[in-house]
C-alpha cells in the first residue's frame, strides 16, 4: 500500500505542532491590501495583515493558489510513489478547491484525491486531524474518506461578526441594510453549514454576544463533544477569558484558540469570533 500524504489550504486553523506532527503541506492563498499582493503564510503574518487590514480603507482580497502551484505541490508530493488526499476549505468562499481539482487532473487524477471540506478554519482542521490519525493507524483511503465525512456532518461552526463593513463590502450584505445595521450597532451571526456561509441571526450592542455564548457553552456542556476551537480577529484578552470558560464546563476536551487567518478575516472583519466544535456519536 502506497503512503498517502495530506495537503490543505491556507484558511485552516492548525498549530505549528499538528502541522510538524502529521508532515502536513499547505498550499497558500494570496492576500492583496491597497493593491499590494501578499502569500498568506511566506509574505505575511497573521499579526501584520491585521495591522494592514486596520489601517487600510479599501476590503483586502483574498486569491486562490494558482493552478500552476497545486500542480507543482502535487508533482513534488507524489514524485516517491505516494497518494495524496488534499482537504480544501468550502467551495462558497474560495475556488480552492477546483484549482486543486484541476491540478490534480494535471497531474495523476488516480493518485490525487480532492475533497471539499464545506468548511474552513478549525472545522476544516478537524476533517484533517482525524484523517491524519486514522492514516497513520493504516487506516485505507476508502475508511478515511467515511470517518471525514463523519466528522463533516458532526462539526457546528458559528461566528459573530461585531463590525459589518467587511461583510458590506464583499456583497454578502446589502449596501443599504448594512448602513442601517452599522447606524444601529447590530451585531450579526453566521453560520457555516452545507459549504454555505448564512446569517442565521441578529442583534443590537454586546445583548446578543453574550447570548451567543450562553447559547454555545450551553451546548457544548450537553453534547458528547471530542474538541473544540476558538478563532478571532484581533480580540485576545476576551477570548483567553472565553476559553477558560469552556474548560470550566469540559476540562477533558482539548481546545485551540488562535487568531485566525486572513482568509477568514478579510470576510469577518476586526473583532469577530467563532467558536468551533465537534462532537462523536
Amino acid at each position: 500500500m502506497s503512503k498517502i500524504k495530506i495537503v490543505t489550504d491556507s484558511s485552516v486553523q492548525l498549530s505549528d505542532d499538528e502541522i510538524k506532527k502529521h508532515n502536513i503541506t499547505i498550499v497558500p492563498l494570496t492576500i492583496t491590501i491597497d493593491g499590494q499582493s501578499y502569500v498568506d503564510g511566506v509574505d505575511i503574518d497573521r499579526e501584520t495583515f491585521v495591522k494592514k487590514m486596520k489601517e487600510s480603507e479599501d476590503l483586502p482580497k483574498t486569491s486562490q493558489p494558482p493552478i500552476g502551484l497545486f500542480a507543482e505541490t502535487f508533482e513534488s508530493l507524489t514524485a516517491d510513489g505516494s497518494e495524496l488526499l488534499v482537504l480544501t476549505m468550502t467551495k462558497s468562499l474560495s475556488g480552492t478547491v477546483d484549482s486543486a481539482r484541476q491540478a490534480a487532473e494535471m497531474v495523476n487524477p488516480d493518485k490525487i484525491h480532492v475533497v471539499d471540506s464545506t468548511f474552513i478554519d478549525r472545522a476544516l482542521a478537524f476533517q484533517i486531524l482525524e484523517a491524519a490519525e486514522a492514516l497513520e493507524a493504516g487506516k485505507s483511503l476508502e475508511e478515511v474518506l467515511v470517518i471525514i465525512d463523519k466528522v463533516r456532518k458532526n462539526t457546528q461552526l458559528q461566528l459573530v461578526v461585531v463590525n459589518l463593513d467587511n461583510l458590506i463590502k464583499g456583497g454578502r450584505l446589502g449596501k443599504v441594510t448594512g448602513r442601517i445595521a452599522t447606524m444601529l450597532n447590530i451585531k450579526a451571526i453566521l453560520e457555516v453549514k452545507d459549504s454555505n456561509l448564512d446569517i442565521v441571526g441578529r442583534g443590537r450592542g454586546q445583548k446578543v454576544v453574550k447570548q451567543f455564548i450562553s447559547d454555545r457553552l450551553d451546548k457544548i456542556k450537553n453534547e458528547n463533544v471530542k474538541s473544540i476551537g476558538i478563532s478571532y480577529v484581533d480580540i485576545k484578552n476576551q477570548m483567553d477569558e472565553l476559553k477558560d470558560q469552556i474548560h470550566e464546563i469540559k476540562p477533558n476536551v482539548p481546545i485551540l484558540s488562535y487568531e485566525t487567518t486572513p482568509v477568514v478575516a478579510t470576510h469577518t472583519g476586526l473583532g469577530a469570533f467563532a467558536i468551533t466544535y465537534y462532537t462523536e456519536d
